[in-house]
């Protein structure tokens, strides 16, 4: 019986496909960390928060501003956080931890 190369996976592609996964649930464990602050003060999301920029209500602009702020610099971190696990220059941390290391947000 012959053996069908082409149905071969390798130790290289299993490891790039749990990466490829690994990252997924990152993104979606920072989005969702993200879209809970929004929801402190009722807003339907995070992207709907941003919207308030330049609002002529000064709270709702300030916090606006804020999250935009925020939510920058927390895919700054993760983004740079995460090319090091995949350039080998630090280990994979758990979801849990990762978002532990994001920068911290406070309401203004």
């Amino acid at each position: 019986m012959a053996i069908d190369f082409s149905k071969v996976v390798t130790a290289e592609q299993k490891a790039a496909h749990a990466l490829a996964a690994a990252m997924a649930e990152y993104s979606s464990a920072i989005q969702s960390h993200l879209e809970a602050k929004a929801y402190e003060r009722n807003y339907d999301s995070i992207q709907s928060a941003i919207s308030y920029r330049d609002d002529p209500n000064e709270q709702f602009a300030a916090e606006a501003a804020a999250l935009f702020t925020w939510r920058s610099a927390v895919w700054t971190y993760a983004t740079a956080e995460l090319e090091k696990v995949t350039a080998g220059e630090r280990t994979q941390p758990t979801v849990a931890e990762l978002i532990a290391e994001l920068p911290a947000f406070v309401w203004p």
